[in-house]
């Protein structure tokens, strides 16, 4: 085995073993593989060990790999969503992890109408209330629903959150606890239900299995860490 192979098996495991502690089936926890900025062979090492589900950050880069890689992998798009690259992306994408405002909602709901898509999609949720990131407050949400759920083409699965970053991974808890108890208001608000919640990224992601994540965004624990940026 490799040291790639190697990582993916200890997130399994530990994917495992954090469900269980949490009284929760491992199997209600996916592993979704961040592989943002690495290369298509390194996503080549990861499908050779049994991944097969993949997230990308920006547009650009989902679709320079999408063509270089197995029809059979799924993949999800969690970074913020242009209007003007949706045409490009709807085909390509099982999940959109990142509609954060209701214009965005609505151009993804008439491009996926004149294209004749049902797109499925998690609402994101700005759980810190921070300038630097996209994302509904939890009152905004709340005064969109009705918006939101009229919009046709749109399945909505669930909610996303990105919290602060801490190196100690308890901190993340409040907020998972807070997009979880959010997301448990809004069934009852909109009478839908709203099953999946996509948080967690490599430092804090059993905090998030334990708070109820069903979705669980890890790149750099699997596939090392990222290069610098210039």
């Amino acid at each position: 085995m490799n040291d790639l192979h190697d990582r993916l098996q200890a997130i399994r495991d530990r994917i495992t073993t954090a469900a269980s502690k949490a009284g929760r089936d491992p199997v209600s926890v996916e592993l979704l593989a961040v592989s943002k900025t690495f290369p298509v062979e390194s996503i080549r090492e990861a499908v050779d060990a049994g991944q097969l589900i993949f997230g990308e950050s920006k547009a650009q880069e989902l679709l320079a790999k999408v063509p270089q890689l197995p029809a059979c992998l799924q993949w999800h798009l969690i970074g913020h969503l242009q209007s003007n690259k949706v045409r490009k992306i709807l085909p390509l994408v099982k999940f959109i992890h990142s509609i954060d405002s209701l214009a965005l909602a609505r151009d993804v709901d008439r491009i996926a109408a004149e294209l004749g898509l049902y797109p499925k999609v998690f609402i994101e949720v700005n759980v810190a209330a921070e300038s630097t990131k996209h994302g509904f407050n939890a009152a905004t949400l709340r005064s969109s629903l009705e918006a939101l759920y009229a919009l046709r083409r749109l399945e909505i699965q669930g909610l996303m959150c990105i919290p602060p970053f801490d190196p100690d991974p308890t901190k993340s808890r409040p907020y998972f606890i807070q997009l979880r108890e959010l997301r448990d208001d809004l069934e009852k608000l909109g009478g839908a239900p709203l099953p999946l919640l996509s948080m967690g990224m490599s430092h804090d992601f059993e905090i998030a299995i334990e708070e109820g994540a069903t979705i669980v965004r890890v790149g750099s624990a699997i596939f090392g860490e990222r290069a610098a940026l210039c």
